[in-house]
């Protein structure tokens, strides 16, 4: 490979700094070779550098040396720094601003030529880039290109890349199915039929199912694949075999534990009227790896319209946990749930044990990240409702006494709004269940 022209593909007109001065003096053929590891190194790490500092130009005048200096090398061993040249070249184009899809293109297809064993690997990198670009056209032509590729027996490595690269063509299938199929909708909102549109319609769902359904079957991290590839089965009627993909995508014990997994099965389950127990057992897991997710909202509220005590409990818990985070503290919705359920419990006079167990892991902290005047000021000022309904928790967690409730009440009060009155007197009788919760 003409080093020039790699360097020359980088940038054409960049110029290199000068090295140390003790990497040119002459030597013996032992200290050459040493000096020349050495100003390998050198220039490697000077490169890592201006990388770090986003110094495109830098980076690719060092680049541009380091690519000249493989002329010289002395080793037999040529893996590495076709790896690092690909990668570094790679990123460098693809940031600095002057540089254009030609030059890329004319770079990467350099890189394709360094190596058998990663050419997938750089098809699939081009391909990304072309994407990004909005070039899909280009990008599609050239992972059918690199399906079609064949050098000897492939290795188990580049089984999988072919199957990504197969995998990622099966997705622009999709999206060309799903242009398609927007623009036949439109024409049946107007009354009009197209049967050419609606058989490439067909023709790139035939293509997009074959190869999204065997990608999602190898374990991973598969979930816009497995999001298409139930989008086109849906469509299509098949919403059994929608349900099995979704269900093996989120309980099947050899694929990486995935929150989305239980999100996308539970909002299918949802679509389709599945029964409160399916969706219930979707996102109990969902909780679990994920107790801050933004559908425990929904989780909280079906619990609670249960007649299962168990599942009531369930309910308390759940949002205990999501106000657990800072993301939460303003929610008003959450808080809104807790008031709730909390009221409740409290007029019922039964359960207060529940929310007993819930406030000793967190009456020790909860005060200051909740329950602060600056904090009881702050709401009061930006949303009162989201005042009212903290106030009513904190009122019944830390007595009348707690900060917060007591300049929320004050401020309520003084304002003449009728319900902070009646949170006020709701305190003051049931100070009897703040004893019972604080254990006093």
């Amino acid at each position: 490979m003409d080093a020039l022209q790699v360097g020359s593909a980088l940038q054409p007109a960049l110029h290199l700094p000068f090295l140390p001065r003790h990497l040119y003096r002459a030597a013996s053929s032992n200290e050459r070779r040493l000096n020349f590891w050495r100003s390998k190194e050198l220039c490697l790490n000077y490169i890592q550098d201006a990388l770090l500092r986003k110094q495109w130009k830098r980076a690719a005048e060092f680049l541009t040396s380091y690519i000249e200096s493989l002329e010289k090398d002395f080793s037999t061993e040529y893996m590495g720094p076709s790896e690092i040249i690909w990668r570094v070249g790679t990123e460098i184009l693809c940031n600095h601003s002057p540089s254009n899809v030609r030059e890329f293109n004319s770079f990467i297809e350099q890189m394709k030529t360094l190596g058998v064993k990663r050419y997938l690997k750089v098809c699939l990198e081009h391909a990304f880039h072309l994407l990004c670009n909005g070039r899909i056209d280009e990008a599609y032509q050239n992972l059918s290109l690199a399906e079609s590729w064949r050098f000897g027996e492939r290795t188990v490595t580049q089984d999988k890349e072919m199957k990504l690269i197969q995998a990622y063509r099966g997705l622009l299938d999709y999206y060309s199915w799903s242009n398609k199929k927007n623009i036949l909708l439109e024409y049946e909102k107007d009354g009009f039929e197209d049967m050419s549109v609606e058989q490439e319609m067909h023709g790139f769902f035939r293509k997009a199912a074959v190869n999204l359904k065997e990608i999602i079957k190898i374990p991973g991290v598969w979930d816009l694949f497995v999001k298409s590839y139930v989008d086109l089965l849906e469509f299509y009627g098949d919403h059994q075999e929608a349900r099995e993909v979704l269900t093996d995508y989120a309980y099947n014990s050899k694929f990486p534990a995935n929150p989305n997994a239980h999100v996308y099965l539970y909002q299918f389950l949802k679509r389709h009227g599945a029964p409160k127990k399916s969706l219930i057992s979707a996102l109990k897991i969902l909780h679990d790896i994920v107790p801050s997710h933004e559908l425990m909202i929904d989780f909280n509220t079906m619990l609670q319209k249960s007649k299962k005590r168990k599942r009531r409990r369930l309910g308390l818990e759940v949002i205990f946990a999501v106000l657990d985070y800072a993301g939460w503290k303003k929610n008003v919705k959450a808080w809104s749930c807790l008031a709730r359920q909390v009221k409740q419990i409290v007029i019922s006079e039964k359960h207060l044990d529940w929310i007993k167990q819930e406030w000793n892991s967190r009456k020790d902290w909860w005060p200051a990240f909740h329950f602060s005047r600056y904090l009881a000021k702050s709401n009061w000022q930006e949303n009162e409702r989201l005042s009212y309904e903290k106030a009513l928790v904190a009122g019944v967690l830390l007595g009348k006494d707690c900060k917060y409730f007591k300049y929320v009440s004050h401020h309520g009060c003084k304002a003449q709004v009728k319900k902070f009155r009646t949170l006020k007197k709701f305190v003051n009788k049931h100070s009897s269940a703040y004893l019972s919760i604080s254990g006093l």
